[in-house]
């Protein structure tokens, strides 16, 4: 997840060049930015796939594949790329890449070391997520030297070591990647055909990849979807249908308030956020009815109401923030609209949610 802005407060980054990127500083953690994320590796490995195991084969035959090896390959289109854009767009556009290949380079951690813990006990499920860490890691690496066009790079070796992990266990881990993955593919293929109808919006090559780039997504989004079926007790009950409706409010939330705080980079792309950030959410909220009991209720305009809410509380807590303020003062100044979002939160969670079956009844 991607944080507001950098502000005026911010430590000043060192600049290399390409060919000497600077080692960039990571962003402070907060509760917008990407995290990282470790779970019960015994209790994946005694994880029994028999109930949906000929989709998983499936799915793991097109990994197999690899249809995108020969596509993350830079041509002579980025070399002066990066030269062409003014400091605004630069400074909204390296900071979108930083949190992009944080992402990806989070589902590569938690992928890879899935795919070695559980490798013995459960080939089929460690052979995907294996195939997965891959196509992250390929991501993660194409994002990175985007960056050094800035010269800047991440030190990724740093963050595996020094970021914090957060503890998820399978199911969670499920409905958070299952969204994370199919919300990418809808961000992607979004920006992708918007910018196939107005090239001169393209700011940078990258965007060029974004096509086929999308198809990784929606493949890793496929995988979760089977792999929740092959563990019916994560979409059937109750205590389910409360887990997806968590989930799905939490991703749609923290996307809608982060990208409305840098709206910018948007603009520079000749894309309104909030506009954008409605339609990727409507359609991640109707694919996730393939799988999920439950959904949304985003035609609501209750739901847009209470997120513009969250979204100016966001910005005072940020202006609390960057006050100047001794620490004790900030906390005094930012706990009213804590307690404000919090207010805000659990009327969204609370908004009677759609069932699945109803709203999308054809594919169920």
């Amino acid at each position: 997840m991607v944080p507001p802005a950098a502000t005026a407060s911010a430590p000043v980054q060192p600049i290399g060049t390409p060919e000497a990127p600077a080692i960039k500083e990571p962003v402070k953690d907060t509760i917008l930015t990407p995290r990282f994320y470790t779970t019960d590796f015994e209790a994946m490995a005694a994880m029994d796939l028999r109930p949906n195991e000929a989709e998983l084969e499936a799915i793991c035959e097109e990994f197999r594949k690899d249809y995108n090896r020969h596509h993350f390959v830079r041509n002579e289109e980025f070399e002066g790329a990066a030269d062409k854009l003014d400091p605004e767009t630069r400074k909204v556009f390296v900071e979108f890449l930083e949190q992009s290949c944080t992402s990806e380079f989070s589902g590569f951690l938690l992928y890879k070391e899935l795919s070695r813990r559980i490798k013995e006990k459960n080939p089929l499920l460690a052979e995907c997520f294996a195939h997965m860490a891959r196509d992250e890691a390929r991501h993660a690496g194409f994002l990175n030297k985007a960056m050094s066009d800035f010269g800047l790079q991440l030190d990724l070796g740093f963050l595996t070591a020094n970021k914090a992990y957060t503890y998820f266990k399978p199911a969670y881990i499920f409905y958070a990647t299952y969204l994370s993955e199919k919300i990418g593919y809808w961000r992607y293929i979004a920006i992708y055909r918007h910018l196939e109808k107005n090239p001169d919006s393209k700011i940078f090559p990258i965007f060029n990849f974004f096509e086929n780039w999308c198809q990784d997504e929606n493949r890793h989004g496929d995988f979760f979807d089977a792999l929740m079926k092959a563990v019916p007790s994560t979409v059937t009950g109750f205590t389910a249908k409360l887990w997806c409706r968590f989930f799905l409010l939490a991703v749609f939330a923290t996307m809608y308030v982060r990208d409305v705080a840098r709206k910018e980079f948007y603009e520079a792309l000749g894309l309104d956020a909030r506009a954008y950030d409605k339609y990727v959410i409507a359609k991640t909220n109707e694919t996730s009815a393939r799988v999920f009991p439950v959904v949304l209720d985003v035609e609501n305009p209750r739901f847009w109401d209470r997120l513009e809410r969250l979204v100016s509380n966001n910005q005072a807590l940020q202006e609390a923030e960057d006050s100047g303020a001794p620490a004790p003062i900030k906390a005094l100044r930012k706990l009213p609209y804590w307690g404000a979002n919090a207010l805000e939160m659990a009327k969204l969670f609370l908004m009677a949610p759609i069932a699945s079956n109803r709203f999308q009844p054809a594919v169920r």
